[in-house]
């Protein structure tokens, strides 16, 4: 069986950037899919794509599919003959094989003898199938947005100019969009308009590379990152390439050529923050710092040509961002004539959520919450609630309105403008951190107040409302808000009680229709979230359940037993210790036992028994003051000994013994070694032998 390369491509308009990518890699792996439906070998698939262009290229594919052998069954064999001659059930289904009776074969099954046909059926020619395949393929691709152009009837996310599809050398007769297949591409817009004829799919990226395409998403991402780069050194200064703008830019260009602007210095007196999401989001330029970190007023700008003339594209490019570095200052600088203060009014006019206000109502709720806190952690209470008060009052500055990625941080440079205090400033821009699961927390006890209270509530409220978050539906980011609270108590190391916080969370709302067991609600969500942060940390699901399994409420405490537990599993004892624990789970469920009682040592009688008790109140001794210290590992450690004493008890001593107070006194002995445990974790869902 001959194989060779499959090329597609599909010549569009430009298409969104932000799609690009998904829909190149949606695209072959809908090829991808549709050869392995049809049975065909192939070895790799490649995504190709720019802004005019989705490609796929398949190597190595099979020119047909294998030969399949195709088996039918006919009639029963009691109904195929009477008295030896071949009924018309046996007859009709020769027939409708092409085949006399003789030709049939006898299928034997368990359910009996059947007449049956066995033949040979032959794979379909690849270029048959793979019309089917491409256009099945482009018509689940998920575009955005469709459109329709001219007085055509076909959709799609851009109108479409031009296909290619190639099997070696040979062009697939097919058709796509309304677009019949050749093997005729279009190189760069610009310096390669006139049609390119392909003559063979292995062709195709040198094709185009000479046509000024670079086709290959990777190689024109790298490209772009060693030409700023190289730009950037020429400049003796470091370029900062943010990966999204990376991308988008990628998808914004064909043959990429950086270039060098600058811009007036007087626009640095703005803080660079503003500047630098001014020239992202408006222009897609890259920023430069100098050797402290410091913006430079220099810009790298990626144009889609390979101009004769770069100096008239860079003062095109400048001339462009002026006016918009001249708004960062128009708003930086209105926005400064008002204290933030004077904003808290406004916030009684912008809603957080139906149900649960405004702006204003969610900051005096915060304002309790964050004031409470900060006495806890020794931190400043009127400072506290003084964040609070401010917290959202950039979010209506006009920098903000324009720039929204810039809440707190705008928040930040008004309050040191309008000389609040210093760490009433930072917790502005603090109550946002962390962003996400590995991002840093507030350094301030004011900014650690303002960012638990903020999210607690959040989620008090949203639960409370019943808009808990499902599957894919998470509006209101509660996850990330949950995951963020717990970062900052075990990360902050601050020994706080979720529960006693969600119940002052709770207390602030008004009216909740879904107040009862709310607070049981939102706390059981917030620590299942630490499964996550377990495997984050490299702790396996069991020993997470097994924490899990106890009343823990302070995510500190949970986190310090995860760790214990973590590492107790570690050693040689565990397994055994936890096969030994969940056995005396087992006998305490099934015999109805408490899980309380005292051992009477009167009526120990067992030299093994003797012994675990010894040994248990030994180490009860040593351990419960390392448990009230919050000392787990050190505690577990300790326990580990009374591994030899309990394998000794159960393999010498019946529990069950036929004297009712021996057989109770042995099930106490064996609540006191499970209770032991308990104080860290049930240790019984941890993995062990059975």
């Amino acid at each position: 069986m001959a194989a060779t390369t499959f090329l597609m491509e599909l010549g569009v308009e430009e298409l969104p950037p932000g799609a690009i990518d998904t829909l190149s890699d949606a695209l072959a792996e809908g090829i991808r899919r549709g050869l392995d439906e049809a049975g065909l070998a192939f070895d790799t698939v490649q995504a190709w794509a720019s802004p005019r262009r989705l490609a796929v290229q398949v190597g190595a594919l099979a020119d047909r599919q294998p030969d399949r052998e195709v088996e039918r069954r006919g009639p029963a064999l009691a109904a195929a003959f009477k008295d030896g001659q071949p009924t018309k059930a046996a007859e009709g289904f020769a027939r409708s094989c092409g085949v006399e009776v003789a030709d049939l074969i006898h299928l034997e099954t368990p359910k009996g003898t059947w007449l049956g046909y066995r033949e040979r059926q032959p794979g379909e020619a690849t270029t048959a199938l793979l019309p089917a395949i491409v256009d099945k393929a482009v018509a689940a691709l998920p575009v955005p947005k469709n459109m329709r152009w001219g007085a055509s009837r076909i959709e799609f996310s851009r109108p479409v100019h031009w296909l290619v599809m190639l099997y070696g050398s040979e062009v697939v007769e097919a058709e796509v969009l309304g677009l019949t297949a050749s093997r005729t591409t279009r190189g760069h817009r610009f310096h390669a308009p006139a049609p390119i004829e392909l003559s063979h799919a292995d062709d195709y990226l040198a094709a185009l590379e000479e046509a000024y395409v670079l086709a290959d998403r990777q190689r024109r991402r790298e490209r772009i990152r060693e030409q700023v780069l190289a730009e950037a050194e020429v400049q003796g200064a470091q370029a900062v390439i943010d990966e999204q703008l990376l991308t988008e830019v990628s998808g914004l260009v064909e043959w990429p050529v950086a270039l060098t602007g600058s811009f007036d210095e007087r626009f640095l007196e703005v803080p660079a923050e503003c500047l630098i999401s001014s020239m992202k989001a408006n222009q897609k330029y890259f920023h430069l710092l100098d050797d402290q970190g410091q913006l430079k007023p220099l810009f790298i700008t990626i144009s889609n040509i390979d101009s004769a003339d770069p100096q008239q594209v860079i003062e095109g490019n400048e001339k462009v961002i002026r006016p918009r570095l001249a708004d960062a200052v128009f708003f930086y600088d209105t926005d400064r004539k008002r204290p933030l203060a004077s904003r808290i009014d406004e916030l009684s006019s912008v809603l957080f959520q139906k149900q649960l206000g405004t702006l204003a109502d969610k900051s005096h709720r915060t304002a309790a919450v964050a004031a409470f806190i900060a006495g806890r952690i020794d931190g400043d209470v009127a400072q506290a609630r003084r964040a609070a008060e401010l917290a959202k009052c950039d979010l209506v500055t006009e920098m903000v309105l324009e720039f929204p990625e810039l809440q707190g941080i705008m928040g930040r440079y008004y309050a040191v403008h309008d000389g609040e205090p210093a760490e009433v400033a930072q917790a502005l821009e603090e109550q946002y951190l962390p962003r996400f699961a590995t991002d840093t927390i507030p350094e301030t006890r004011t900014g650690r107040a303002l960012a638990l209270a903020d999210r607690l509530d959040t989620l008090t409220g949203i639960f409370g409302i019943g808009q808990r978050p499902s599957g894919t539906k998470d509006p209101f980011a509660l996850r990330r808000a949950a995951i963020g609270v717990l970062n900052i108590l075990v990360k902050g190391e601050l020994d706080l009680d979720l529960r006693e916080l969600l119940e002052l969370a709770a207390a602030q709302h008004q009216e909740l229709p879904y107040a009862e067991d709310l607070v049981d609600e939102v706390l059981g969500y917030m620590l299942d979230r630490f499964r996550a942060w377990a495997l984050d940390e490299g702790i396996e699901a069991e020993i997470y359940l097994a924490v899990r399994a106890r009343p823990v409420t302070r995510p500190l405490d949970f986190a310090r037993r995860l760790r214990a537990v973590h590492a107790f599993a570690q050693r040689d004892e565990a397994a055994a210790l936890a096969a030994a624990n969940k056995r005396v789970s087992n006998i305490l469920t099934k015999q109805g036992h408490s899980g309380q009682g005292t051992v009477n040592p009167e009526l120990l009688q067992d030299t093994a028994e003797k012994a675990l008790y010894e040994t248990l109140a030994a180490r009860r001794d040593t351990v419960m003051p390392l448990f009230a210290k919050g000392h787990y590992r050190e505690a577990l450690d300790a326990l580990a000994s009374l591994r030899a004493p309990v394998d000794d008890f159960f393999d010498r001593v019946m529990v069950m013994a036929d004297d009712e107070a021996v057989r109770d006194n042995r099930l106490a002995l064996l609540a006191t070694l499970q209770a032991l445990f308990l104080e860290v974790a049930d240790i019984a869902l941890l993995p062990h032998p059975h």
